[in-house]
């Protein structure tokens, strides 16, 4: 069982998530969040992102994908 201190079982997590996706609590929270913005900053905030802050899981990268059926197939004796 993979658990992290704090977050629980990773299966529970994802559970949770998922329900609460689909139910709207993260819309509703999301909406909360953004209300308190909205008083504390004005209208005008904004949030930004850029590749700086985004990553990639380590096994992303260099995945195996099928060749298209036109790939030149085969070695030097094609």
């Amino acid at each position: 069982m993979i658990c992290r201190r704090g977050f629980g079982h990773w299966k529970t997590v994802y559970n949770r998530h998922r329900r609460w996706s689909l139910d709207g609590t993260w819309a509703k929270i999301l909406g909360q969040l953004q209300a308190g913005c909205d008083e504390a900053e004005g209208k005008g905030w904004a949030v930004s992102a850029d590749s700086t802050v985004v990553r990639a899981h380590q096994h992303a990268a260099g995945a195996r994908r099928a060749q298209p059926p036109d790939w030149p197939r085969g070695g030097a004796g094609e």
